[in-house]
């Protein structure tokens, strides 16, 4: 298993993260969908909520589906500071280190462009920026800072970062648009994806994993950085749990404030989405670390866990394999006659081809290393 895919503390492993991580990739790779199907067996507010919070929102908010894609990134720095020291500690030499930093950045922007067509060779045509990609370039970048700095370097780092963010989308204009627009056709966001990055952008006038707002995506890691290294800290398990919940309520508490004027918008990663966004991920990995690690409850963890281990794993492979066919082909018999049920039976089946395949990855301790 790769590094970074997992964290450890100086006396034990922090099976939390991996769990959390699982929980996240859950929604991905198939949750999502079956959670959506309810609302068609069972039409009632509640469903119809879960649908919607199922759903991106268009530009301006923040529902569940908008904490997916930051809530990894978050995760993959809380474990860098275990990953990291425990490299050095085996003696590796700095060379070694950055190398391994360089070449984990490289496959997975590697395997990303891939994901969006880079074999065909319609190089014009395809969409260059991805997922895959903004999670190279933000493992790059903060795995860098996280080696060479300390925890209030990278706190300020952070300040640093977000506020001038903030300041330049608010006060630099994109020409034939005023200061501060933004919008999808006038933030300044946009214009620089227009300039600079080729072929097909994500929405027309920009791009979802565009230049500028890969700055404050790096911030993300870096809150994490900072989550692990408290985790990693001699402190007991229930301070370092009340001590997470502390930091994501004070989190979520200055996302929402300052999006009053500067709007949480997932698709510009503002700066106010990544503090939101981080608010949830310490609340969750508080509610996952507490559970699992201080409390001692595993066992329901496991399926997570077993998704968790093989996140990028099965994220390429969900572009490349045909899993709702593969349904289908065991499936669509039963489905045909169970009726509205069948909104959930396909889903189900999908989702469970995904995690038998990764459950039989993890009995065989098979872990792709990236």
């Amino acid at each position: 298993m790769d590094d970074e895919q997992q964290g450890s503390s100086g006396r034990g492993r922090v099976l939390s993260i991996d769990a959390l991580r699982g929980f996240d990739m859950f929604w991905i790779i198939g949750g999502g969908t079956l959670f959506q199907g309810l609302v068609k067996v069972w039409p009632h507010p509640v469903t119809e909520t879960i649908h919607q919070q199922l759903e991106h929102v268009v530009w301006e908010g923040f529902r569940f589906e908008d904490l997916i894609f930051p809530l990894f990134i978050f995760l993959m720095g809380a474990v860098m500071p275990f990953s990291l020291s425990r490299r050095m500690e085996r003696g590796q030499s700095s060379l070694v280190l950055h190398l391994h930093v360089v070449k984990r950045a490289v496959v997975l922007i590697l395997l990303g462009m891939i994901l969006n067509g880079l074999l065909q060779f319609n190089w014009s045509t395809m969409r260059w920026p991805g997922v895959l990609q903004r999670i190279g370039l933000c493992y790059f970048f903060a795995a860098l800072i996280v080696m060479h700095t300390r925890w209030r370097a990278q706190a300020i780092v952070v300040a640093v970062v977000l506020l001038a963010y903030w300041a330049v989308t608010m006060l630099v204009a994109a020409p034939g648009y005023s200061a501060g627009d933004l919008t999808m056709q006038g933030c300044l966001s946009s214009y620089i994806d227009q300039r600079l990055i080729p072929g097909e952008l994500y929405y027309g006038y920009g791009d979802n994993e565009g230049i500028l707002s890969t700055f404050p995506a790096i911030c993300t890691a870096l809150l994490g950085a900072l989550a692990g290294q408290w985790l990693r800290s001699d402190r007991s398990g229930s301070r370092k749990a009340a001590g997470l919940v502390l930091a994501g309520v004070v989190s979520l508490a200055v996302g929402y404030l300052w999006g009053f004027v500067f709007p949480i918008i997932k698709i510009l990663w503002t700066s106010s989405y990544v503090l939101f966004a981080a608010g949830w991920s310490l609340l969750l990995l508080a509610l996952f670390y507490w559970v699992i690690d201080v409390v001692g409850l595993k066992r329901w963890a496991f399926f997570f866990v077993v998704i968790g281990m093989n996140p990028i794993t099965i994220y390429f492979l969900d572009g490349i394999i045909d899993f709702a066919g593969i349904a289908e082909a065991f499936l669509g018999g039963v489905a045909a006659h169970a009726g509205v049920y069948a909104a959930l039976i396909l889903p189900f089946g999908a989702l469970m081809i995904r995690w038998l395949l990764l459950w039989f990855l993890y009995r065989h301790k098979i872990f792709f290393k990236v």
